[in-house]
């Protein structure tokens, strides 16, 4: 079962026959929470990423491949959509999708859509809330959802719909390996679906009704971390959420990244999680995987939001794997003391309202939503050992250039010294480059002479032993008309730097 491979990878599963039988009559899973406002409308589009290759040049039967060979990409747009009486997406619609995921137009069901289709029989005729190509409302703040290992895009169907019922316009794909249907559980796996966010996030810019100015991505398991990588390169991403995601279990391909600093990013996170296991230096099991620092612990220059569902595991994070009698029947003897299979559609409620008051919070700007995020579960009537939350705002500013460049903006060039010590003393392995620095003074000079100056000054500081820096100071200050201090740099530079001639040519103008 391809949406709960991952959630069956990281448990140890063992069913009794009594378990069994318990499990079997609870009824099956309902999305508890009220729609918003707005009616649903979903699309699907399906439509190819053309800067990256998927199909190989030569098929499996040593052939020349006949098709199209770039990334084919089933999209699923939910939306806020003018109301219809047409009828609305059934569950099974939802899983007939999977026919057509890769083949666009040739229908082929794979033997795990047809395995689906029987663990979710009693479900199957359910209506969702979603109504297919239906007239789209205008204006709405793009989210893009990321699936599970492997997954399909519908996977939290119930989520998505809900969210666009709010105001929200969805987009999702399928989880798919940089060439194959199948995510592979590696640093270019993630980053195949992290292209697929930044697409998805193009797509958007597309469509009549978003509003481009805030953006979320947020998704489930694997997705989760695929979010955070796609955050490190794309400044378009606003607000990250993940639901279990995969960024808690595998800090070693954080680390091996080398480009993903959760220490340095300052977006606000929702972290919705299995409550059991601890939020920081949490190890995933396998010797290949290097373990680093908690992704959650570094996390400390953008609010984060703490959601810890007490009873859950980890599939109970898909409403869909929620409708699977498979999906119970495997995890069943994982249920936890005083929680059981009825606990899953009242937790996944909560799991939505969460998620929809973080990103009112954040992309709406609602103070209500704000408020919400900061109570206790208590206070906002969660039942009581339902869910154990926490807020904590991010603080200082992150150890980069980009941060002493935002400093600076809002101190002051003046207080460049200070603000490099700060960064300093907060990171000692932070540097500002004698180069950087120096061409950044000259593209500001000839509008911004003084913040121009300041910068070359703090070069000094920096670079004492330089030459150059006392002969591009020299330069600023006598472009400033100060002349005795243009001269006393030059020299400087000249002590330094006996064969620039520069500086002796602009000491022969200044002293004539």
């Amino acid at each position: 079962m391809r949406c709960v491979k991952f959630a069956s990878a990281c448990l140890f599963f063992a069913t009794s026959l009594s378990i069994l039988a318990c499990a079997q009559t609870v009824a099956p899973f309902q999305f508890l929470e009220k729609p918003g406002p707005h009616a649903v409308g979903l699309k699907v589009v399906e439509q190819y990423d053309f800067s990256r290759v998927y199909r190989p040049a030569i098929d499996e039967l040593g052939k020349p491949f006949a098709g199209e060979r770039a990334r084919p990409l089933q999209t699923l747009v939910w939306y806020p959509a003018v109301k219809s009486d047409a009828k609305p997406m059934t569950v099974q619609n939802y899983v007939d999708l999977w026919a057509t995921e890769t083949s666009f137009g040739k229908p082929n069901m794979p033997a795990d859509g047809k395995s689906w289709l029987k663990a979710m029989s009693p479900t199957l005729a359910n209506a969702m809330w979603s109504v297919r190509d239906a007239k789209m409302e205008a204006g709405r703040y793009p989210v893009v959802y990321t699936p599970s290992f492997s997954s399909n895009s519908w996977e939290n169907a119930d989520l998505c719909e809900y969210l666009a019922s709010h105001g929200y316009v969805v987009i999702a794909a399928p989880d798919m390996g940089a060439s194959t249907r199948e995510m592979t559980e590696d640093i270019p796996g993630i980053e195949a679906q992290a292209g697929d966010v930044s697409f998805l996030i193009g797509y958007a810019q597309t469509l009549p009704d978003t509003d481009m100015s805030e953006i979320a991505v947020g998704g489930f398991s694997w997705g989760g971390i695929s979010n955070l990588f796609a955050a490190a390169r794309d400044n378009r991403i606003d607000a990250l959420f993940g639901l279990d995601g995969s960024l808690r279990y595998f800090p070693g391909l954080v680390k091996d990244s080398g480009y993903v600093h959760p220490d340095q990013m300052t977006l606000p996170l929702l972290a919705i999680t299995q409550g059991e296991i601890s939020m920081d230096n949490m190890p995933y099991p396998r010797d290949k995987v290097q373990l680093g620092p908690g992704v959650f612990k570094e996390w400390t220059h953008g609010d984060l939001m703490k959601v810890e569902m007490m009873g859950f595991v980890h599939g109970e994070h898909s409403s869909m794997d929620q409708r699977s009698e498979d999906f119970w029947k495997e995890i069943a003897s994982q249920q936890k003391a005083d929680y059981g299979r009825e606990d899953g559609a009242p937790g996944y409620a909560w799991l939505a309202r969460y998620t929809l008051e973080f990103l009112d919070a954040y992309l709406k700007h609602d103070a209500a939503a704000m408020a919400f995020l900061k109570k206790t579960p208590a206070e906002n009537g969660v039942p009581k050992h339902f869910i154990n939350a926490s807020f904590r705002a991010g603080k200082g500013v992150p150890v980069t250039v980009e941060a002493f460049r935002a400093e600076l903006g809002r101190q002051g060039f003046d207080h460049a010294g200070d603000v490099y010590a700060a960064m300093k003393k907060e990171n000692p392995d932070f540097k500002l480059d004698e180069a950087m620095v120096n061409s950044w003074a000259y593209d500001i000079m000839a509008e911004h002479l003084a913040e121009a100056t300041a910068l070359l000054k703090l070069n000094v500081t920096m670079y004492p032993d330089s030459g150059n820096v006392y002969d591009s100071l020299g330069e600023a200050y006598m472009k400033a008309g100060q002349k005795q201090l243009a001269i006393e740099n030059y020299k400087k530079s000249l002590e330094k730097d006996p064969s620039n001639a520069n500086a002796v040519e602009k000491l022969k103008e200044l002293e004539t």
